[in-house]
Parts: structure tokens; sequence; C-alpha cells
């Protein structure tokens, strides 16, 4: 696809961002669960397996929505990883059964956060052709939130730490943690872009302190991600899919 093709029939606003994309960027930021790498399906997956554990007490839809508030009333104390998830597993466990679960299906759950540590990662269509693309012209940094040792370990068996300038894990992502980070890049924020799965995350931050940011979809997202109001903002851009920036940040 040429450059003019690339840009026709998009709105005078979609045209200037893509503009000031490619005059401005020099810090590309990816986030990695869900954009680099699958990790929702896995979560989901060892939830419906917890949810049947449970299916004697109450239907899965219920040891659903319980489990999802436990993770809610705990997420300032554990914060975002899969060892918080597994606590709150064991929390909704004992409340649904009133304190009454036996050994053996703590042993189930705990078994089944075991599992999940242990997913292999499983690389995005199109991950590792942007990032060889990229890695000449832009700094390329990994922005990411969770439990410090998983997600070095996941980062570690992507295979992708050589495409990196920085690494960051956060344990959240918010508009404070994103000053920082370009504080500490020595990068303003118009010569930053940030990429990534949700909008609530690695969007709405950024375009705070004013940097550039790309929603790029993913076909699940975890409820506490999801926004459904759509945004329209000028330093913002709706993608397909990852390739997409390739043609975006090439030929400047």
């Amino acid at each position: 696809m040429s450059f003019l093709q690339y840009f026709s029939g998009l709105s005078l606003g979609q045209f200037n961002t893509k503009v000031m994309i490619k005059n401005q960027i020099q810090v590309i930021a990816f986030d990695a669960d869900d954009t680099l790498w699958v990790n929702e399906p896995y979560f989901q997956e060892t939830e419906l397996m917890f949810c049947r554990l449970l299916e004697g007490y109450m239907p899965i839809q219920e040891v659903s929505k319980e489990l999802y508030k436990t993770e809610m009333k705990n997420l300032s104390l554990y914060g975002y990883g899969i060892k918080g998830f597994m606590l709150c597993m064991i929390e909704t466990l004992s409340r649904i059964t009133h304190g009454k679960a036996s050994m053996e299906m703590i042993d189930q759950v705990i078994g089944l956060g075991h599992t999940l540590l242990r997913q292999p990662i499983e690389l995005l269509n199109g991950v590792e052709e942007v990032l060889k693309s990229l890695q000449k012209d832009y700094r390329l940094v990994i922005v990411t939130k969770g439990d410090l040792l998983d997600q070095e370990r996941k980062l570690k068996k992507s295979g992708l730490q050589g495409y990196f300038h920085h690494i960051e894990i956060m344990s959240d992502k918010q508009t404070g943690d994103y000053q920082k980070l370009i504080k500490h890049l020595d990068c303003l924020p118009e010569n930053f872009i940030m990429l990534g799965n949700s909008v609530k995350s690695d969007i709405l931050p950024v375009l705070e302190i004013g940097g550039y940011a790309a929603h790029i979809p993913y076909h699940t997202t975890w409820a506490h991600e999801e926004l459904t109001d759509s945004l329209e903002h000028p330093r913002f851009l709706a993608l397909k899919t990852i390739t997409e920036v390739i043609q975006l940040l090439q030929n400047r």
C-alpha cells in the first residue's frame, strides 16, 4: 500500500494527526499483554474452570460476578497480576462456601493459578515484523503493568527483549506513572506515542499528559479495562492491527 493510498479516505482531522505523528515521534511505547502477546484468554479460561469448581454452590455466572467483586475490592491491595488473581479466587471460594471449602478445593484453585503462571507466550500476528521495522529509527519501550516477576518472566519467554531500549513495569498506568516515564526517558510528551489495547490504561492517561496514543483492539478485554464511550481527540488514532503502525511511522 502506498503512502497516498493509506491516507486516502481519511477525514481532515485524522490526516493531520497522522502527519503530525510522522514528523514528531521519537519514542514508541508498546503495551505488552494482549498487544504483543496473548494474555486475557488465559485468564478467562482459568476463571471458567474456577466457576465450574463452584457450580454446586451457585450458577457459573454468579460465581464469576462474585470473583470480579473480590478483584475490585482487593485491587488497591494486590495490584494487577496472576498472584493477586489467585488470592481473589481463594477468598471468593471461602466466601461462597461460607468457609467450608475443603483443602482439596483450595489445592485445586492454587493449581489453577500455577497453570496460569506456566502458560506459554504466544506472540500476536505481526508483532515481530513491526518491531524489526521500527527499531532502527525509534526508541522502542515496553510499558506494562502487573506483577514484576511475572511480567519479567513473560518478556524473557517472548524473546523480544532485544528490540527494546527500555522496559517499564508499572503497578498501575495512571497519568503520574506516564509522566515519570517520559521524564526518565528524557522525552517530551509530543515526541511520545503509546500503543495498546486498553483505552482506559494505554490511551486516556497518555492523551492527558500531551502525548499521542493509538488503540489496537483485541477480541477480548477484562471488564475492568472496558470503556464503551467513543473517543475523539486530535492526538488519538484508532488502528485495526498492529502492522498499521509501520505505514503510520515510516517514510517520515
